[in-house]
């Protein structure tokens, strides 16, 4: 397999905005596109009464789709509510499931939780978290302060992505508002790989 010869290259990265420049990817999230992925359909049909709320942002640099490549971006959380649960990503798995991604918490407050075969991890992040997603983990962050929450990424850029398997098999669990902390909690949907 021919691979791409890549030139060096340097990014200008702001911690407190989460933007990379120049990014060539930007992925938006509105409530829109993660309909039924909160546990409480009635507060997700009437967020979506006030408008399409912005979840999250992610900023990316492209890099070609090869091994030995990695991507680095970055993820702007927004800080919200749906029902009792805070906003997240939508969480997946790697299409190569053997690979492992790195997070560092920039700004803000939130969770990182995460799923296998043998058991859940949720870890505290903020700024200056350095945190490690295992092979084999799904993973999805959670914002659970005020502010943005806002995190650097870097993994294989062959690794893909698989929401697919979130999507239709749900998160083992989820993070919820309880008396103003946040909790993690069981979710009511099965998990799937």
């Amino acid at each position: 397999m021919k691979q791409t010869l890549m030139e060096p290259f340097s990014l200008t990265l702001d911690f407190a905005a989460g933007r990379i420049e120049p990014a060539t990817t930007r992925i938006e999230r509105r409530l829109s596109d993660m309909l039924g992925m909160f546990a409480d359909a009635a507060a997700e049909a009437a967020a979506m009464t006030d408008g399409d709320p912005l979840i999250y942002e992610v900023l990316q640099y492209d890099v070609p789709n090869e091994t030995g490549q990695l991507v680095v971006c970055t993820t702007v959380l927004h800080p919200g509510r749906i029902g009792d649960e805070y906003y997240m990503t939508k969480g997946h798995y790697h299409e190569k499931l053997d690979t492992a991604e790195v997070y560092l918490g920039l700004r803000g407050h939130g969770k990182l939780v995460m799923q296998a075969d043998h058991g859940f991890s949720g870890l505290d992040m903020h700024s200056g978290t350095i945190a490690y997603v295992p092979p084999y983990w799904a993973h999805r962050t959670v914002n659970t302060g005020s502010d943005l929450f806002v995190f650097f990424a870097v993994y294989p850029a062959d690794a893909g992505h698989n929401y697919g398997a979130i999507e239709h098999g749900g998160f083992g669990q989820r993070v919820v508002d309880r008396d103003g902390r946040p909790m993690i909690v069981p979710s009511n949907k099965g998990v799937e790989a």
